[in-house]
């Protein structure tokens, strides 16, 4: 389980907003003003959002250090929309012989003690009206650390790219620099010995690759 950023990004007049003068607002005004707050958030926006997680989880350590791949615990990410968040259970798997007693996964175990979910906080958060699948762009050859960065070396997993309209339509007119082979997605600092974008555009020809820029393709 993981908290919606937006509910935290709310300010707290926008509650108090509701009534100015004690006239009642138009419900849809107050949800325009809301919109209008998270859509310029810089914690929206901005480059760099790194909320403080509830277990201090390193991705340097799991991903870089052990090259744990991204799949054991994002098993969804070739088959599903999203990218699973993993259950305690995974985190167990390792961690019920591995380090039993550290205070770091004091979270952990309490969680699989008592069966409820870690409230992990979401750090990529798209907006309501905008559909992404995972799989799509996995499977076609999109590397994880395309749109998340070099994950690898995160103490801390933070928003790396701005996942901004403009910045998947970049990609989508032309993605052959950000194409590999889909069995190499989730390598981290991948290299590919070539020039990347001729490479991509064999790889966009082989796989008949055309990445749609239609509207309805993201706002469904």
């Amino acid at each position: 389980m993981h908290e919606d950023r937006r509910t935290q990004l709310l300010p707290s007049w926008v509650d108090g907003a509701l009534k100015i003068g004690g006239v009642l607002l138009v419900p849809g005004l107050i949800y325009a003003v809301a919109l209008a707050y998270y859509g310029t958030s810089p914690q929206t926006m901005d480059i760099g959002y790194e909320p403080p997680q509830p277990v201090p989880y390193s991705h340097a350590l799991h991903a870089g250090e052990l090259e744990i791949d991204c799949r054991y615990c994002h098993d969804t990410v070739e088959r599903a929309a999203h990218a699973a968040i993993p259950p305690t259970e995974t985190c167990m798997n390792c961690h019920s012989t591995i380090r039993t007693e550290s205070e770091k996964l004091a979270v952990v175990r309490e969680s699989h003690a008592t069966g409820m979910p870690i409230e992990w906080l979401r750090v990529h958060d798209l907006p309501d009206f905008v559909y992404f699948d995972h799989s799509a762009h996995v499977r076609r050859g999109v590397g994880c650390e395309e749109c998340h960065g070099p994950v690898d070396q995160m103490e801390t997993v933070y928003q790396y790219a701005p996942l901004s309209m403009s910045w998947c339509l970049k990609c989508h007119r032309d993605p052959t620099e950000r194409l590999r082979s889909p069995e190499l997605a989730t390598t981290m600092s991948w290299d590919p010995g070539e020039d990347r974008a001729a490479l991509g555009a064999a790889l966009a020809r082989e796989n008949n690759i055309h990445p749609s820029t239609d509207c309805s393709t993201c706002h469904r």
